[in-house]
């Protein structure tokens, strides 16, 4: 038996979110992580940490739907959420509040705290315990 053909090189450089305003949504992230914006197009916004490493991308989806947290049939389900690591639990909340965004009213540890951006995508503030 032979090995496959070994793949190109394959870097992961973003995660996309679609939202209604994908300017809207960069601005958001940019004042939650301190990133930069370095693209910004319309219907497409680029940000990326400032030490380097992959980024978030956002794409305006006129037709977007807020996923449902917790997750109920029938509903839009979410695809995948941001886990965001922090040393000061209350602190990033508040910070994140301040950004634009939303507590979310199921929270399923102590150690963790769903927020919801402003298109609706739900993220974890967590703590290392």
């Amino acid at each position: 038996m032979t090995n496959p053909p070994a793949p190109p090189p394959l870097t992961l450089t973003a995660t996309v979110l679609g939202a209604p305003d994908a300017q809207e949504l960069a601005a958001f992230y940019v004042r939650l992580l301190g990133w930069d914006l370095v693209a910004d197009e319309p219907g497409w916004c680029k940000v990326n940490p400032p030490a380097g490493g992959p980024g978030l991308s956002f794409q305006t989806e006129p037709d977007h739907t807020p996923p449902v947290w917790p997750a109920a049939p029938g509903t839009q389900q979410m695809q995948l959420h941001l886990d965001i690591e922090t040393t000061d639990l209350p602190a990033a909340v508040a910070h994140a509040t301040a950004a634009g965004a939303t507590p979310a009213t199921f929270q399923p540890q102590p150690d963790v705290h769903v927020m919801l951006d402003p298109a609706g995508h739900p993220f974890c503030l967590w703590i290392r315990t």
